[in-house]
């Protein structure tokens, strides 16, 4: 049986609720990495680098594959970049948006 599709993106989204997945995800983006330079670029252990990378696998946002003695992870497509991208704009706007509501309660004044 399939799931709606509103749960499958509820799904997605949850994915990416955890801070160390975003952080994997953005420096991704740049393309394959081993997990060793993961790991030196995100200050967490091995085991929950781990743990998150396989979530990341599992909902399909990112590959692996062996390179000699290195794992190498790449994100599963460009789309991926553009959700973060897309987040980034949102976050972006929500936050200047909060500013100029902050500046106008300082100031007194109501639109």
């Amino acid at each position: 049986m399939s799931v709606p599709l509103y749960q499958a993106k509820a799904e997605l989204f949850r994915t990416l609720g955890h801070p160390v997945r975003i952080r994997v995800l953005e420096l991704l983006q740049d393309g394959p990495k081993p997990v060793r330079d993961l790991l030196a670029a995100i200050d967490v252990e091995a085991s929950n680098l781990s743990q998150q990378l396989a979530v990341l696998r599992r909902a399909g946002m990112v590959t692996s594959h062996r390179d000699g003695p290195l794992v190498m992870y790449a994100l599963s497509t460009p789309d991926v970049a553009d959700l973060l991208a897309a987040g980034r704009r949102i976050l972006g706007a929500v936050l200047t948006d909060r500013d100029g509501l902050l500046d106008e309660l300082r100031a007194g004044t109501d639109r």
